[in-house]
């Protein structure tokens, strides 16, 4: 379905999006995905910013990026899920060659329960240094500690020396180290119940920051987003 938004003819889904039923109202998901590709900016995004957007879903930023007027020269979206990957190559890269998905198959109990299992060995398929921005929207939120742990462990090798991470999550003081689906916490979220596995992954604030600095990472700001009260974090390489 062709939508055109302030001037910008593009194609997005014509059925329930990622990131909650909101994002269901064509101006909704085109507000916030313009809000998204100016979140970036804000931290020294240009067209020649090499980013991964891990988590891209249905290319929520790439669509913001576009409709902001960024070709961004090297754009890369990966996912766990392929349809979300089919349908990005086959409306995004076909008209925008330079940004580019691929399909990640790992195992997420939420999202792609028959994946395979994260692991030590696990490496993303991009050089290192290749990228200035690594971007994950709600994707931490629905990971385990262990699976963000190699994680972090990839961003140090892909991260160039000056780069930057923006990620959301949910985290608290003074709670558990990490906890899934916490009892309770659907309701200060607005949800009556979870809706299934690692649909909230809770981390203690001082935690999770402690788990950054021991991967070589030191966060330079955080804010509210709108999306369930999740933290946005920024993050950069610590002075060593």
């Amino acid at each position: 379905m062709a939508v055109e938004f302030e001037h910008y003819k593009l194609d997005i889904l014509p059925r329930r999006r990622c990131c909650g039923p909101e994002y269901d109202d064509n101006e909704y998901y085109l507000k916030s995905a313009k809000a998204e590709a100016k979140r970036l900016s804000d931290i020294g995004l240009t067209t020649d910013t090499r980013i991964l957007d891990i988590g891209c879903g249905q290319g929520r930023l790439a669509t913001g990026l576009l409709t902001n007027g960024k070709k961004m020269k090297y754009y890369w979206g990966v996912d766990v899920q392929a349809r979300s990957i089919e349908w990005c190559q086959k409306y995004i890269t076909k008209k925008h060659p330079t940004f580019q998905f691929a399909h990640i198959d790992v195992m997420n109990a939420r999202y792609n329960q028959k994946g395979k299992s994260l692991d030590k060995d696990f490496r993303f398929p991009f050089d290192d240094g290749g990228f200035d921005i690594i971007y994950l929207f709600s994707v931490f939120t629905h990971m385990v500690m262990e699976d963000i742990k190699i994680y972090l462990k990839e961003f140090n090798r892909l991260l160039s020396p000056s780069g930057k991470i923006f990620f959301t999550i949910f985290v608290e003081k003074d709670v558990a180290d990490m906890t899934i689906n916490p009892e309770g916490y659907q309701e200060k979220l607005g949800l009556k119940k979870w809706s299934g596995k690692l649909q909230c992954v809770l981390y203690d604030k001082a935690f999770f920051e402690f788990m950054l600095h021991g991967n070589g990472f030191k966060i330079d700001h955080t804010e509210k987003t709108d999306e369930w009260g999740q933290e946005g974090i920024y993050v950069s390489r610590k002075l060593m």
